[in-house]
């Protein structure tokens, strides 16, 4: 990937951080993005002495907020000529719905708004180089239903068995789905990859309120398993790698990848047009102009 330059959001630990430093070894130039100003500049820093990469650099933003997204799209631009990967890995988890500045969810606005928004907002810089790509990061346990009259945790935030974290990253898959349509032909593709389990900060910190009421019971063991199962984040970050810089997925867009770089079927759920058109329509609403 020498001569590339990929953006990766929420990228100052855990799987995005592998993920920038996976490209960062293949010899893009990083661009790590993170709300806060010293520990983004600490992991690019990171990132750069572990490499032999010089080229890593950071920007802080909020990207649940679309200042946030703004004030990130204005400060690449200003430093950047093109964009060919776009990551947008950042995401947020916890046991009570929130709303962010503007007033939307905080799960939807980090894990649905901030891709599509972002996306649109590079868009002149994905179209600059050959090829641009954007890759979106799902997670949790995405694949469920998707409720149109509860993509903002409307109705429920947790149930028995439902978590609104795994709701919005099935929407997402939703979002990327159309967002490749609608881009056919102008060169940019959009893809999902699926990272798979990982022993990150978030899940590290996330308390037992947070999960179903059905998995409650068993969260402690959980705790104590994952770090010796999932300790390794190089591996949940490889699908990712993949599809921003391996040549087998040149021009492929409107996919969805496994753990294991794996093309597989989209969810039911989001194959459904109308899924799709109401998800979109609630973006646009909510999203920046064109």
């Amino acid at each position: 990937m020498r001569g590339k330059t990929a953006v990766v959001t929420g990228s100052t630990a855990g799987i995005g951080k592998e993920t920038a430093r996976g490209l960062a070894r293949l010899g893009a130039r990083v661009v790590l993005v993170g709300r806060d100003p010293e520990r983004a500049r600490r992991a690019a820093a990171e990132l750069a002495r572990d490499t032999g990469n010089e080229q890593v650099e950071s920007v802080a933003a909020d990207v649940t907020c679309l200042a946030g997204m703004r004030e990130l799209a204005a400060r690449v631009a200003e430093r950047c000529d093109g964009v060919d990967v776009l990551i947008n890995n950042v995401g947020v988890n916890g046991p009570v719905r929130q709303e962010t500045a503007d007033g939307v969810e905080t799960m939807f606005a980090a894990h649905v708004l901030a891709p599509f928004a972002l996306t649109r907002l590079l868009l002149p810089l994905l179209r600059a180089g050959a090829g641009g790509r954007v890759v979106n990061i799902t997670g949790g346990i995405p694949g469920g239903p998707i409720e149109l009259d509860n993509l903002q945790a409307e109705r429920r935030f947790l149930g028995w068995t439902f978590t609104h974290y795994n709701h919005t990253k099935t929407i997402l898959m939703a979002m990327s789905r159309r967002f490749a349509r609608v881009l056919e032909g102008s060169g940019v593709t959009v893809n999902v990859a699926y990272p798979g389990h990982g022993d990150t900060p978030m899940n590290r910190s996330l308390p037992i309120r947070a999960f179903p009421y059905a998995y409650r019971p068993v969260v402690p063991v959980v705790k104590l398993v994952v770090p010796l199962l999932f300790g390794d984040l190089s591996k949940p970050s490889r699908s990712s790698v993949h599809l921003a810089g391996s040549a087998e997925v040149a021009g492929v867009s409107g996919a969805y990848f496994d753990q294991r770089c794996r093309r597989r079927p989209w969810p039911a759920s989001v194959l459904d047009e109308r899924t799709c058109d109401v998800v979109w329509e609630l973006c646009e609403r909510l999203g920046p102009a064109r």
